[in-house]
C-alpha cells in the first residue's frame, strides 16, 4: 500500500507547510506515508498517473479559494485548480474512493454533487460548537467523538442546500452543515480536523488581509486561538487513516 495523498491549494508556503504538519500530527501518519501535491503550483495531470490503485485515500486541505465566488473574480490558478478537482471527483465518486476534504472540501464536493454553496452560513475565525446527527454518531469516521465538541472554523462560504445524495453527519447553530458523506467513503468537513491552536494562530497572521476579519484584529484573534482548547476534531483524521490505511 502506498502513501495517502494530501492535495493543497495554498499559495503561501508557510500555510502549506503548516497544513502538512497539522495533517501528520492529527492523523498519526509518518512523513513517508503522506504524498503532498501542491495543486496551485501546477496541473494535476492524468488521473491514471496518481496511482490510485496503491493509494489508501485522498485528503483535500483548506484553501484561500472560495468555490462560490463569481467566475469573473477567480484567478486563472483558481479556475485550473477547480477544474482539476472536479475531474478528480468525477473519478473518486464513481469509484466511491476514500476522500476527506477539510473546509474547502465542503465547497468542492458539495458543489460537485449538486449542492448550493454560498455565503449565508459563513463563520468568523475561532471555535464553533459541533453537534453530531444520529447518522454521525453511527459513522465510523466519527467513532469515539462525543455528541458535541468544539472545532476550529473560519470560512466565508458553506453549504446552504445539501446535495440530495449526501448524508448529514454534523452541524452547528451558525452553520447547519459541518460534515457530510457521499456514498460510503467520501467525506467533507466544514471545520478543520487538522488544526491545532498553534496552526490556527499562524494561519490568522498569514491571512490577516484575506477578508476573514479586520486586519487590526489579527493579533487578538491569534492570542485567542493559542488559548483555545480543541482536541476532538483530530480524531476524524486519525479515524480516516486507520480505517483506510490498514486495508480494513
Amino acid at each position: 500500500m502506498g502513501p495517502f495523498i494530501l492535495i493543497s491549494t495554498r499559495e503561501h508556503d508557510g500555510a502549506a507547510a503548516d497544513e502538512v504538519r497539522g495533517v501528520l500530527a492529527a492523523s498519526g501518519l509518518s512523513g513517508d506515508r503522506l504524498r503532498v501535491i501542491r495543486l496551485e503550483q501546477g496541473p494535476l495531470g492524468p488521473i491514471e498517473d496518481l496511482g490510485l490503485e496503491d493509494c489508501p485515500g485522498i485528503i483535500l486541505g483548506g484553501s484561500p479559494f472560495n468555490a462560490s465566488d463569481h467566475p469573473s473574480g477567480k484567478s486563472a490558478v483558481q479556475q485550473r485548480c477547480e477544474a482539476d478537482l472536479s475531474g478528480l471527483l468525477d473519478v473518486l465518486v464513481a469509484l466511491d474512493f476514500p476522500f476527506l476534504g477539510a473546509c474547502y472540501g465542503v465547497g468542492t464536493l458539495g458543489l460537485h454533487q449538486g449542492g448550493t454553496i454560498d455565503t449565508r452560513f459563513g463563520e468568523p475565525v475561532g471555535t464553533s460548537r459541533i453537534r453530531l446527527t444520529d447518522q454521525g454518531l453511527a459513522d465510523p469516521l466519527l467513532a469515539g467523538l462525543p455528541e458535541e465538541f468544539d472545532a476550529f472554523v473560519g470560512h466565508k462560504e458553506a453549504v446552504s442546500v445539501l446535495p440530495d445524495s449526501a448524508v448529514l453527519l454534523a452541524g452547528s447553530a451558525p452553520c447547519p452543515v459541518q460534515m457530510f458523506r457521499i456514498k460510503n467513503n467520501l467525506y467533507a468537513t466544514q471545520f478543520h480536523p487538522e488544526l491545532d491552536p498553534q496552526g490556527l494562530a499562524q494561519r490568522i497572521l498569514i491571512y490577516r488581509d484575506a477578508g476573514y476579519f479586520p486586519p487590526r484584529e489579527a493579533e487578538r484573534l491569534s492570542e485567542r486561538a493559542l488559548a483555545s482548547h480543541v482536541e476532538w476534531p483530530a480524531l476524524v483524521l486519525r479515524n480516516f487513516v486507520q480505517r483506510y490505511g490498514t486495508g480494513s
